[in-house]
């Protein structure tokens, strides 16, 4: 075909971790037992109470068209949740329920991006947020983010990576692919630069709700009104309530962002599936219990999983406070010859341990980050036990 294509979307990066993924499905289909650390979903069911109220509007007929910014029903609950978790203040005209965060923070991006503008992005980040920003026609500028420091973002570098085209920073707290979590008083930090500089602030908080020993997740918007003005708050049901397959996120901005937001989704997908925000309300109002389960099976995991890679040769990582994942410094590989192969990156690093030992890891180039693989503890804590003995028992060959 000699058409000319879209230039810009045909340029967009594939996935590093798609030769990975290609691989374990093959060997699985070969008859290999493949132990997966890439998962980014919880390996929970979600909640019975949600699912019996998506059976419920199924049978009471609720499978119509809803506003295109998701019903007024859910969007109320999504303010009286952010009032009673984040002491955040806003109307149903703040919130636009869309296709899961994804699809947020897409919308948020195509919402306030022209051409040229430029978006601050700390390393690690997560995949698609490069992507994102280009289909937005705006420039990812990056800053990395030392282990040391937690993989959080250093005030001095921020303010360095300021020119007159940034138009906003995209924060993740609790952090994925890291587990960070931001205090507040580094998110004070961050919020005075923001203000002085007029620059929005993205935050995705997908996993809040998943925290662990005395750290505590604070929107950057609640800390005063200036920066509340300035924040893009991206939220949704997928982590937290075992929902990644309903496809339910949220922003919550101020008017005039949310309405373009609005306009833009009215125009490309319309309401997300009516269904699922049905059962969202159910899962916002009644499910502490079950999150809190859940979260009491993460905390167990991420001890033994830190306790486990910080015993082995060569190999550590820091604590994550946050989410379900592990950053694995691999540095001391880089280089070195693995069963007759230079480990060059960590998609060799990834390659080698999946074909050699029968694990599954995510590189950790497809965060930025390529002396680090990232590790999913959203997994029984049989199944990371023997892959962590997998993975010691093949290097240490």
């Amino acid at each position: 075909m000699s058409i000319q294509l879209s230039k810009k979307h045909a340029g967009l990066a594939d996935s590093v971790t798609l030769a990975i993924n290609a691989m374990a499905k093959q060997m699985k289909l070969d008859g290999a037992n493949i132990i997966s650390f890439g998962v980014g979903e919880p390996d929970f069911d979600t909640p019975d109470n949600i699912r019996k109220s998506a059976k419920k509007a199924i049978n009471e007929g609720h499978t119509r068209y809803t506003a295109a910014s998701g019903m007024l029903e859910l969007r109320e609950v999504i303010c009286k949740k952010l009032e009673d978790d984040n002491q955040l203040y806003y109307s149903p005209e703040n919130i636009v329920v869309s296709n899961g965060a994804k699809h947020s923070l897409y919308n948020a991006l195509q919402a306030i991006c022209n051409p040229g503008d430029e978006i601050i992005v700390p390393i690690p980040y997560w995949v698609s947020y490069p992507e994102m920003i280009k289909m937005a026609d705006a420039v990812p500028v990056f800053i990395e983010c030392s282990e040391k420091n937690e993989f959080k973002l250093e005030i001095d570098e921020l303010i360095k990576a300021i020119t007159p085209k940034t138009k906003a920073l995209l924060l993740n707290s609790p952090s994925n692919p890291t587990g960070s979590i931001y205090s507040k008083h580094e998110l004070e930090a961050i919020a005075r630069v923001a203000i002085n500089h007029n620059i929005l602030i993205i935050s995705d908080e997908i996993y809040e709700k998943l925290v662990y020993d005395d750290a505590k997740h604070i929107s950057i918007a609640a800390l005063n009104d200036e920066i509340k003005e300035l924040t893009i708050v991206v939220n949704g049901m997928s982590k937290a309530y075992a929902m990644t397959g309903w496809r339910i996120g949220y922003t919550a901005s101020n008017k005039k962002i949310a309405k373009i937001i609005s306009k833009i989704q009215s125009h490309s997908t319309s309401n997300p599936n009516t269904i699922a925000q049905y059962a969202s309300v159910e899962g916002i109002k009644n499910s502490d219990t079950s999150i809190e389960s859940m979260r009491l099976s993460f905390d167990e995991r991420r001890k033994y999983m830190v306790k486990r890679i910080n015993e082995m040769k060569d190999l550590s990582c820091i604590v994550p406070k946050g989410a379900f994942y592990v950053m694995l410094n691999i540095s001391k590989f880089i280089g070195k010859v693995v069963a007759g192969k230079t480990i060059n990156n960590s998609l060799d690093f990834a390659q080698i341990v999946i074909s050699k030992a029968n694990v599954a890891v995510v590189p950790g180039s497809a965060f930025g980050a390529d002396k680090f693989a990232r590790l999913s503890y959203a997994n029984s804590i049989e199944n990371i036990k023997e892959g962590l003995d997998r993975i010691e028992s093949f290097l240490s060959e």
